[in-house]
């Protein structure tokens, strides 16, 4: 067995960020990482939203948030390799979530719970509101809370930048499927691709994001982690805005965000999104036309009558990778030496990438996160009866 290679299952934003950070750390093995469609499809990352926000309710959640966005701040500078030039493009136009009369509690809760955890977050009344957002409509709206930092990236820019970046550090990419991960005395051993490659190595890292359940499966042990389809829409304004949005989470769970012309002859556009807390569990891509007409559109009308005139342009779906409380599974899996879990991220992969390069390199290099705290996703707390709660979630 290599005892200086790493082997990562999976190359999208969490797992090309852990190979890119293992190299930046000066990791001197082999980094090879398994992706079974190199055209990333059917990925979460390719098919994110691409928000990043740090208005979370855990301290735990909070310092990997923030993390993240101060990588981000930097995403496009130091991702830029000779062969590719990353344009994510992370604006930090702030997180604002609307509170009505039934939501008005816990969101004061959890306005004073994130300040107490050092997230920066402000609470403003209908006035403040209207600066930032002079269109919407706020009669049922009680207060907002906003986080400054906060913003988002584009998707597959935040993926081509870390994967050409791992790569040009010296990651070897692979194409292929995982059908065995080898084990000896509790103790994993390399994987068995679909062509018939036996790559052997002392680490096997399951980014497999909605697909991590499979592959542990190959490795012989459970994952509780589900694929859960999630829609997205992309809309054409009518105009130019005069001003540009946050990502505006509306209490009924729909929100959206700017998508900004690249070019000067583009369409202004937004994206949208609203989960659906009862969508069957399964490896779903068809998006529902009628998810849009009956269930997005009518709260995004009223909430902002000036989109009755935006064009949907494009819907597609892609998958969360749930876990019973939401939150990721980080660090070894109890059960099997070697192996380790980067998955169950719940909607929030691409948000919590950066950090958990940074944590997943410290683990396989050092033995221990220890500059990020990951220990409240530790993969046993669900056999033990500790699942972790975050009451951001949305």
């Amino acid at each position: 067995m290599s005892a200086d290679r790493v082997v990562i299952v999976g190359g999208g934003v969490v797992g090309s960020s852990i190979a890119w950070h293992l190299l930046e750390r000066g990791f001197r093995g082999e980094v090879a990482v398994v992706e079974r469609d190199p055209s990333y499809r059917r990925a979460s990352s390719f098919l994110a939203m691409g928000g990043v926000r740090q208005q979370f309710s855990s301290a735990a959640n909070i310092r990997l948030a923030q993390h993240s966005i101060r990588f981000y701040q930097g995403f496009d500078a130091r991702m830029r390799t000779a062969e590719h030039h990353p344009r994510a493009w992370f604006r930090q136009r702030g997180y604002l979530f609307l509170a009505d009369a039934a939501g008005a509690r816990r969101f004061e809760r959890r306005y004073e719970r994130q300040r107490e955890l050092g997230a920066r977050v402000e609470r403003l009344d209908a006035g403040a509101i209207r600066g930032l957002v002079p269109d919407l409509h706020l009669d049922d709206i009680e207060f907002g809370l906003f986080g400054p930092d906060d913003g988002y990236a584009n998707p597959r820019e935040v993926l081509a930048g870390f994967r050409h970046a791992a790569a040009a550090a010296g990651a070897g990419y692979l194409t292929g499927e995982v059908t065995r991960v080898g084990a000896a005395r509790g103790q994993v051993t390399g994987v068995t691709l679909d062509d018939g490659r036996v790559i052997e190595a002392r680490a096997v890292v399951n980014a497999a994001g909605p697909f991590a359940a499979t592959l542990a499966a190959r490795a012989g042990v459970e994952l509780p982690v589900t694929p859960v389809r999630q829609h997205l829409f992309r809309c054409a304004l009518p105009h130019r805005w005069p001003h540009r949005f946050p990502v505006v989470v509306d209490p009924g769970g729909v929100h959206w965000r700017h998508d900004d012309p690249s070019a000067p002859e583009d369409a202004d556009r937004i994206v949208v999104a609203c989960t659906n807390l009862d969508e069957p569990p399964g490896e779903n891509f068809v998006a529902d036309a009628d998810r849009w007409t009956d269930v997005v559109r009518p709260p995004l009308v009223a909430r902002l009558p000036a989109f009755e005139a935006a064009e949907l342009v494009e819907a597609w779906a892609g998958l969360y990778e749930m876990t019973p409380d939401h939150n990721p599974l980080l660090g070894e899996h109890p059960e099997l030496g070697g192996f380790v879990l980067a998955n169950g991220f719940s909607g929030h992969g691409l948000m919590m990438a950066p950090a958990t390069g940074a944590a997943m390199a410290e683990l396989l290099t050092t033995g221990a996160s220890t500059t990020l705290d990951i220990g409240a996703f530790d993969p046993g707390r669900f056999a033990r009866g500790e699942p972790f709660h975050d009451d951001a979630m949305i």
